[in-house]
């Protein structure tokens, strides 16, 4: 996928990639890469190794004991979430703080998680997905960065990410989605992730995954982690509509979206205790 020309002659930044998300991403495409090599990138890091302890010792993931260092974090999580909330940590670095983007962090986090999860558990490309997940809004904080005060005010107005869409060609010339795109194929991102994030609104909005692509897969998973976000109690009837459109076997789809719930309630319960 090549970014479109149009956005090359607008005026927006796109940030570029931190080089230690540089390095990230070419250590999750080595198939030999192993977890201590993940603990080193981490770890030569120092803000963004404090970072990545904060995350993982929050209640989003439900550890019954405090991780110490980033080896125990990687041991207790795995390399993909651990990679995936390196990856958070790395993006939300680039913005400035601001109290409109505190949520679509939030939901990043999440719905990253949610996606790498439901990718796991489907035998798909979960790192793909998690990192969908995790840049699905990247485009609102560039075009926040871009005009806060021009975009705080179509965040205010905006009812939902479709009429969001439509203030935003208005008033830059482009959507979130399509600038988010843009970023991640600067980034490096797979494939697939890139047009997850460039499709995702559309495909959430009208439950229909645009027969057209040729990967549709994590896009479904994008579709599946909207619902369980927003709308749970229909989400397994948001399953089986979504999943024959990505070539996705329902019953597979329906046994990995219970599991992750699952996992979700308890990880919650563990944060609660």
């Amino acid at each position: 996928m090549t970014m479109d020309p149009q956005l090359r002659t607008l005026e927006i930044d796109v940030p570029s990639q931190p080089d230690a998300l540089v390095r990230l991403t070419l250590l999750m495409a080595e198939p030999e890469a192993n977890l201590a090599d993940l603990a080193a990138l981490i770890e030569s890091d120092m803000a963004l190794a404090a970072a990545v302890l904060k995350a993982v010792n929050s209640s989003l993931y439900g550890l019954s004991g405090r991780v110490q260092s980033v080896q125990q974090a990687v041991t207790f999580l795995g390399m993909r979430e651990v990679a995936g909330i390196t990856l958070e940590m790395g993006l939300r670095a680039v913005f400035p703080p601001a109290a409109e983007l505190e949520p679509i962090w939030q939901r990043a986090a999440k719905r990253g998680l949610i996606m790498g999860r439901l990718g796991q558990a489907i035998d798909g490309d979960a790192w793909a997905a998690h990192s969908a997940g995790l840049f699905e809004e990247c485009g609102k904080a560039v075009l926040f960065r871009h005009a806060p005060d021009h975009y705080r005010a179509m965040l205010r107005a905006a009812v939902n990410d479709t009429v969001l869409c439509e203030l935003e060609i208005s008033g830059f010339g482009v959507s979130h989605d399509a600038l988010g795109a843009a970023l991640c194929e600067s980034w490096g991102l797979n494939a697939a992730a890139v047009v997850c994030v460039r499709h995702h609104v559309a495909a959430q909005a009208d439950t229909l995954l645009p027969q057209s692509l040729s990967r549709r897969a994590v896009l479904a998973l994008s579709v599946l982690a909207h619902a369980m976000m927003a709308t749970p109690a229909e989400l397994e009837s948001v399953a089986e509509r979504i999943a024959p459109q990505a070539d996705l076997d329902t019953q597979l789809v329906l046994r990995a979206v219970r599991r992750v719930c699952q996992r979700d309630d308890s990880a919650e319960l563990h944060g609660r205790s």
